[in-house]
Parts: C-alpha cells; sequence; structure tokens
C-alpha cells in the first residue's frame, strides 16, 4: 500500500454541517467504487467499523454483509447492542456468529499474554473466512482504518487489517475514514445517527476481556470481569465522570485470596479496578477517583459478583506500569 497523505487544506471535521459534507462525499465515492457489488465488513461494534458500517448503509444498503463475531470476549451488552442498532435499526444486512464455545475453548489453559493475543488474532481471521466462504458475489472489503493507523504502520493498514486471509478472498478495499483522526470519526458516527454509548465507546483492546482476565481464561472468571467492568461503568456514569475519564476498567488476576463473606471465610477472586488519563497511550495519569464512589464501588462488587470478596485500586501511572495489564 502506498502511503497516504491527509491533504494540507482538508477542513478538520469539528461540526454537523461539515461532517454532512463529508458523508455526501464519501457516498458518491462509495456509490463510485463499488457499483453494484457487494461489501463485506467485519463489524466490531467498536467506533471505526461502526462508523463504517452506517456509512455505507447509507450508500449502498443491503450490498454490504456485516459479519458479527462474538467470541465471548466483549464487554456487557455490546453484542446485543450491535443487532439491536444495526439489524433492528438499521436494518443492516448483518450475519451474527455465536464462536464463544469455539474461542474459550482454543484458549483454556493458556496463560501466556502473546500466546492469548494470537490464538485470538488467528481465530478471528478463520471464522471471517469461513463466513466470507458462505457468500457469494462479495468483490469488496470494508475497512475502519483511520489516518492514525496509517501514520503508525507506515503506510501498511494493521491496526483492523483483517489480513492474513487466503490469496483467493483478496478483495479490493473499501476505506472512507482513511483520512480522519478518531475525534472526527466520532462527529461523523453523531451525524450518521450513531448512539453515543457506541460513538463515544472507551478504548478497548483486540483480544477484549481476555487480556483483562488474567493468566488462563476461566469462563467464571470471565463472568467475573465482565459483571465488575459494568457495574464500574455504571457507576462512573452516575458519578458524572463518563466521557471525563479517558479509560477504566476491571481487571481479574489468576489467584485468589482469604476473605468473609455472609458471615462465613471465602477463599475468592480481588477485582482490580483501573481509571487513567492520557492524550497519546504513551504516557498516563492515575485519575483521583473520590474515595465516596470507591467504596460505593467496592460494595457493589463484592454482593453483585459471584467469586468476589476483594477490590483493589491501581495507583501506578504510565510509566512505570502500563494502561492494561497484560
Amino acid at each position: 500500500m502506498e502511503n497516504i497523505k491527509r491533504p494540507d487544506d482538508m477542513a478538520r471535521i469539528t461540526t454537523a454541517e461539515l461532517a454532512a459534507a463529508f458523508i455526501e462525499e464519501q457516498v458518491r465515492e462509495i456509490q463510485k467504487q463499488v457499483g453494484n457489488k457487494k461489501v463485506l465488513l467485519a463489524l466490531s461494534g467498536g467506533v471505526d467499523s461502526s462508523v463504517v458500517a452506517a456509512l455505507l448503509i447509507k450508500a449502498i444498503g443491503k450490498q454490504l454483509v456485516c459479519v458479527h463475531v462474538n467470541h465471548g470476549l466483549l464487554r456487557k451488552g455490546e453484542p446485543e447492542q450491535v443487532v439491536e442498532v444495526f439489524r433492528d435499526q438499521m436494518d443492516a444486512n448483518l450475519v451474527y456468529v455465536d464462536a464463544i464455545d469455539r474461542f474459550l475453548n482454543k484458549l483454556e489453559g493458556v496463560a501466556e499474554p502473546e500466546q492469548k493475543r494470537k490464538i485470538i488474532g488467528a481465530e478471528f481471521i478463520r471464522v471471517f473466512e469461513e463466513e466470507a466462504r458462505k457468500l457469494e458475489g462479495i468483490e469488496f472489503l470494508a475497512q475502519g482504518t483511520i489516518y492514525p493507523d496509517i501514520l503508525e504502520s507506515d503506510g501498511v493498514k494493521a491496526h483492523h487489517n483483517v489480513g492474513g486471509l487466503p490469496e483467493d478472498l483478496q478483495f479490493q478495499l473499501v476505506e472512507p475514514l482513511k483520512l480522519l483522526f478518531k475525534d472526527e470519526v466520532r462527529v461523523v458516527g453523531k451525524a450518521l445517527g450513531l448512539p453515543d454509548g457506541m460513538v463515544y465507546r472507551q478504548p478497548f483492546p483486540g483480544p477484549g476481556l481476555g487480556v483483562r482476565c488474567l493468566g488462563a481464561i476461566t469462563r467464571d472468571r470471565l463472568e467475573a470481569v465482565r459483571e465488575s467492568d459494568a457495574i464500574l461503568r455504571e457507576e462512573f456514569a452516575a458519578a458524572g465522570l463518563e466521557g471525563k475519564v479517558w479509560q477504566y476498567f476491571t481487571v481479574i488476576p489468576d489467584f485468589k485470596s482469604v476473605g468473609v463473606k455472609d458471615g462465613k471465610r471465602s477463599f475468592a477472586w480481588p477485582v482490580i479496578l483501573r481509571a487513567v488519563n492520557t492524550r497519546d497511550a504513551m504516557t498516563a495519569t492515575v485519575e483521583d477517583v473520590p474515595f465516596a464512589l470507591l467504596q460505593k464501588i467496592t460494595q457493589r462488587i463484592t454482593a453483585e459478583v459471584p467469586g468476589v470478596n476483594r477490590v483493589c485500586f491501581d495507583l501506578t501511572p504510565k510509566p512505570t506500569g502500563t494502561i492494561e495489564w497484560e
């Protein structure tokens, strides 16, 4: 892929009017490029792929085939939101793939973080390939490439890349967001009518909760991560911190501690809370979360999440820590 340079005179997309003009232009470009052919998109439910999906639905409707692979490592409610927004509200041609057992069986007993990432990435490619082969007449592959992806990969798109597909499935690419920065993508998403919960979704690692369920993933500990994360997000939103803190999530390590629950001795997992602010993800500071809010979150998690008896708050900035734990 050749290096792509953002035009010096390209206006920053900061308003609904600029977003509407961008959408109108891209609709024309997509229709010109695709014609009456079909386009395939791996729709994760993240900001970039969701905005691409909404834009292509506006441009070519049912010619777009969205494939949403639920690998069991998404946050609570995210697969359901993808189906609700795109199939039920936008009438998208959506293929939903329940691959939870397939992924978790592959990951069973695997504790090394990089190996977990490789398994998740490789298995996603295999599932996506299988779904692609079931479809006829697909000539294009849409991707949520944005401008930082191109800058960071020196002209070779890698961040959302469904690369690794066999040679006979090398589609022509459709990348309508490739000259936009993330904040501009969000403005376009709002103009396309996507819900705020999708447009302003926090950064989320490709392997999802797989790198927040530390060590070898077990189904019960994975559910504890998902449920505790949902409580943290709900309480931050109620406290007015949603959109003010760059990223916040929970982590559960692969060890237990002694505690007391319901008047009896317990041996259960700790939950670690992480809340950080950053400009570029190269460095990060820890959010000064009010102690009363931490107490409320702790009470809810220990009362509502099975298998948990302790909550800790990570005070480590980056450096010396990283934002994620794996």
